[in-house]
Parts: structure tokens; sequence; C-alpha cells
């Protein structure tokens, strides 16, 4: 069993956990995640390492409550515990050699956006910031892209907070402008990454994204979190699992992803109303 250290919500609805698992943070990098089950009856599901303290043992996940088990998660309290935690899995993003870098996050990819830009400035990186929301109440993690960014551009679709649009405008703005990034790292809904990958095709510089789709066990046998690639004219699959979640943005069938990343939503609506029901019960 592993016990929470730590609960907060960052909004309405997104919760940041410490969570005691001492032999996952001594060796998890930027870029890895963990699966787990809230308990034994439970699903497994992925969820990108936010931070780790070794002193301590405890590893920052970050969580959008979008189905049942991030639900039932939620109704979990400090000082209560989840029966598996596993991990560190995934290979950890490739930050070594960057001296420039601009991080692009969307909505709850932010979580997973923020400490591999606080990772690079610990490097001595150059360290740019596109967030983007649809509105500021849904903000989240602003103070920490600060202190860790040279430069923070805030987006919200609305205009409640910032600047008004999407992340991609102040990125093409700063390509045309001749900005020249070492790597662009992109972390947020699909057709996000999508569009920041054709933003900045026309420029020849490097994109990587992180895909997170439908898993099951993380080791690559279920099959679930497979990528198709378009790789030198062919076309090859890959496992978001165990050969990423970091890829080339340039060799993603993004619309295939997005294809396959509707196939359960029905029924994890269902899901998540149906935890709902047995919890106002």
């Amino acid at each position: 069993m592993y016990r929470i250290m730590k609960k907060r919500e960052l909004n309405p609805t997104v919760t940041l956990m410490d969570i005691e698992a001492p032999l996952v943070a001594a060796k998890a990098l930027p870029g890895q995640f963990i699966i787990l089950r809230v308990d034994e009856e439970g699903e497994r599901i992925p969820l990108t390492v936010a931070g780790t303290d070794k002193a301590s043992g405890a590893v920052t996940i970050i969580f959008q409550i979008v189905g049942a088990t991030t639900y039932l998660l939620n109704q979990k309290n400090e000082g209560d515990c989840i029966q598996d935690f596993v991990g560190p899995l995934g290979e950890p993003t490739k930050l070594d050699g960057l001296k420039k870098a601009c991080i692009v996050g969307g909505g709850v990819g932010c979580a997973i956006a923020w400490p591999i830009a606080r990772a690079l400035h610990e490097k001595g990186c150059e360290v740019t910031s596109i967030t983007g929301f649809r509105s500021k109440d849904i903000v989240i993690l602003e103070d920490e892209f600060r202190a860790c960014s040279d430069r923070l551009v805030m987006m919200t679709d609305d205009g409640t907070y910032g600047r008004q649009g999407n992340v991609t405008v102040p990125l093409k703005e700063m390509l045309e402008a001749g900005e020249r990034f070492d790597m662009i790292i992109t972390i947020g809904p699909v057709i996000m990454m999508k569009f920041v990958t054709l933003t900045a095709k026309p420029f020849g510089v490097p994109v990587t994204v992180s895909m997170n789709p439908i898993m099951i066990d993380g080791t690559g046998m279920c099959g679930g979190c497979r990528l198709t690639l378009n790789r030198d004219g062919q076309r090859v699959t890959k496992f978001a699992c165990v050969d990423g979640p970091d890829f080339n943005g340039y060799e993603v069938d993004f619309d295939e992803a997005m294809s396959r990343g509707r196939m359960y939503a029905g029924f994890e609506k269902h899901a998540y109303e149906a935890a709902c029901n047995l919890f106002r019960k």
C-alpha cells in the first residue's frame, strides 16, 4: 500500500498528490510515468511523474478527474493509501545538449511539461514556456513555470487571462521573428500537439511530443498504446509505454491517434457516472 502524503487542489478538476513510494522516487526521471490502482478491484491507469523528493520518498502526480478511477482517487485524502504504484516506466525525456528550448503545454498537459521545463532550467538551458488553457479559472502551475522559465507566455482561449488565443499564436510569432530553438517540446491534447508540430515544420525546428494513449499493462504486451509513425517512407508501429512516451512530432500519425483516443469515450463517461452515483448514495 502507498500512502498519500499530500493532496492539493490545483483547480476544480485537477488535483496534485504526493505519494510515498521511495523506490520509485529514487529512480524516476522527467518524462517517465507510473501506473497505479486505487484498490484491489480498480483499473490500472498511467500518470506522469510530476516530481520526486528522494529524501522523503515522495513522488508527485497530477491528475484530471475525467473517469471513474481518477474520481475514486480524488476521494482519497492525506493519510489514506492506494493499492498499487508501479514505476518508473517509459523512457525519460532526452534533455542533454539543449541550450535553448521552448516548452509548450496545454491544459493538464502542463503537469507533464512543468518537470521538463524545471529539469532544463536546472541544466542551464534557456527555457521559453508557453502554456494554454480554456479560461482563467482552470490555470494551473503558473508560479511553478515562472520559477523555471526565462520567459513565460500564458494563453487562454477566451482571453480571461494572459493573451487570447491558442499556444501556436506566440510560437509562430517567435519563429517568424527569427527565434530559433534547439528543440520544441509540446505536451497536451493530441490536436494541440499536431498543430504545434505543423507550426514549427516550415522553420525546421525539431519537435518532441509526449503521447499518452490508452494504456493497460505498461510493458508493451497489451498493444493498447500503439502508435503509427511515418518513418523514412514506411509506416512503423511503436508502443508509447516502452518506446515513448516521447516521439518525433514529424513522424506521428496524429489523426489515427485521435481516432483511437475517442474509441472508449462513451465507456469512460458511463464508468465515471457510475462511480459518482456510488458515492452519492
